[in-house]
């Protein structure tokens, strides 16, 4: 309902109305580029067409096309992504959490959502961006393109369009953002999980030079790219299952719900090529395509002026065995292909993983292992290689409250730091035997701290610990009780480089 208090805000585009909340001014489903359809589904996003008059911008938009994600095996995993895909043309699109319009000096961050690049988007109740606007802080979730649209590799289109709407969102950030309350200088991207993973592509990227200060990486990779040669293996897959040629103009008269679709028959795809591993260990057939790692562009002097917070959690894998009833059962021989999948020297790899957890069981060093071929070894040598240019600070961490979801089995593991990062813990739908922070609460102050550090690190360069470098690789351990350590599992970093 619209009354004389509701804020009107002028954008490049046209004039978009929001809503007064007790904490925030909120602003949804603010296009930032033209609808990718038909043929424009594989070309880099588009201006918006301008509107007239005022665009109502108090109900949530469309999504991406993209299959129903909302439990993982026994898991309920509704918070993190909702009802799904909502169709509609206009989905790329922002929406905006500020305390008020009256300013423009407050610092900015921009969320980028995970969904292993296939799901996820800005309707997610866990990603409201209310108690950052209570902290006088703008915050900006987006919608990107998912799945075939933005990350099938197709001779004849760009790589990363999914990536090239994030860029796009950003541009759309420095032109608008004074508008909402925030300071254009001050922004930073942040994401978790496959948008971690875009988040370091952004940072290595030519193209986003000068349109962020800082980012945050949560569970991403520098290491999570494919090469062109994988990224093939899926393209050929998908024109096989969809009986066209495996060209952008043939893929652009076939409709989103063939590609959703047709999913399921890329799964399993052997995506170990010229000697290359499958970064992603068959989790998801979408990622980066890239020439080059972004920690290899990094290392390069890619992103050398952004402040860079990044770090895991503790035990990242569980997420990809506890719910679907895997973990305990695991045996010696699953901890072998675990290492074999991801590593050229497996029996080295577990000859490591034993010593550097002795007594663990199976299953918890099955999880380890995977849990540092997607996100951990990535992690580090981004790290490595952002903290060797001293023109911007490095800060690392590692979430370890644990919870006890799933009866025990889920633990520290993959998402479990968002409803942290985003202080939304009081949510009921995250509570119970098989809802992500289990049946016990967890501190009543971790919240408060973990996301006020994020927001230090987004006004500061600073959250609160020492940098990381390449000789102590200090990193701060986020618990119930904070610890900061020095080069945590050297041996485990060492035999992954």
């Amino acid at each position: 309902m619209t009354n004389n208090t509701d804020p009107t805000v002028q954008t490049a585009q046209g004039a978009v109305r929001g809503r007064r909340e007790e904490d925030a001014t909120v602003f949804l489903n603010i296009p930032y580029a033209a609808p990718p359809l038909g043929a424009a589904r594989f070309a880099p996003p588009a201006p918006h067409a301008p509107w007239s008059g005022v665009r109502d911008a108090t109900v949530a938009g469309p999504t991406a096309p993209q299959p129903k994600r909302d439990a993982f095996g026994d898991l309920d995993m509704s918070p993190y992504f909702g009802q799904g895909w909502v169709p509609g043309e206009d989905y790329l699109t922002v929406n905006v959490w500020t305390p008020d319009t009256t300013r423009d000096d407050r610092p900015v961050m921009v969320f980028v959502h995970g969904g292993g690049f296939v799901a996820g988007s800005t309707r997610s109740v866990l990603y409201d961006g209310t108690n950052f606007a209570r902290d006088e802080v703008v915050l900006v979730t987006l919608n990107y393109r998912l799945g075939v649209p933005g990350f099938l590799h197709l001779p004849d289109a760009p790589d990363n369009r999914g990536l090239l709407d994030v860029i796009a969102a950003l541009r759309w950030v420095e032109e608008n953002i004074a508008g909402f309350g925030g300071d254009p200088s001050q922004v930073t991207l942040f994401g978790q999980s496959a948008g971690a993973t875009i988040v370091g592509g952004v940072v290595a990227s030519p193209q986003s030079e000068g349109l962020l200060q800082r980012a945050i990486i949560q569970s991403g990779s520098g290491l999570g790219a494919f090469t062109r040669a994988q990224a093939n293996r899926v393209t050929q897959a998908l024109a096989q299952a969809l009986e066209v040629a495996p060209t952008a103009e043939s893929f652009a008269s076939v409709p989103d719900e063939r590609f959703v679709e047709a999913m399921p028959q890329l799964a399993g795809i052997d995506l170990k090529v010229d000697g290359y591993f499958d970064p992603l260990i068959g989790l998801s057939a979408f990622s980066l395509v890239l020439d080059q790692q972004p920690a290899e562009a990094v290392a390069a002097g890619r992103g050398a002026g952004v402040d860079l917070l990044l770090g895991t959690t503790t035990e990242e894998g569980n997420l990809y065995l506890a719910p679907l009833g895997n973990l305990t059962p695991s045996t010696a021989d699953d901890v072998y292909a675990a290492a074999a999948r991801s590593h050229p020297d497996p029996d080295k790899l577990v000859r490591v993983y034993r010593s550097e957890r002795p007594g663990a069981s199976s299953g918890a060093l099955r999880s380890a292992i995977m849990a540092d071929a997607l996100f951990g070894a990535g992690t580090r040598r981004l790290a490595e290689a952002h903290a060797q240019h001293p023109s911007s600070r490095t800060h690392v961490y590692e979430f370890a409250w644990r919870s006890q979801a799933l009866d025990g089995e889920l633990g520290a593991t993959h998402t479990m730091e968002l409803p942290f990062v985003f202080d939304r813990t009081d949510l009921p739908q995250l509570h119970g035997p098989k809802a992500v922070l289990g049946p016990t609460e967890p501190p009543t102050e971790l919240a408060s701290r973990v996301h006020s550090a994020w927001i230090r690190f987004a006004r500061t360069g600073d959250p609160g610990w020492p940098q990381y470098d390449t000789t102590r690789r200090t990193s701060m351990r986020i618990a119930d009780a904070w610890t900061q350590v020095d080069d945590p599992n050297a041996q485990v970093r060492q035999a992954w480089t």
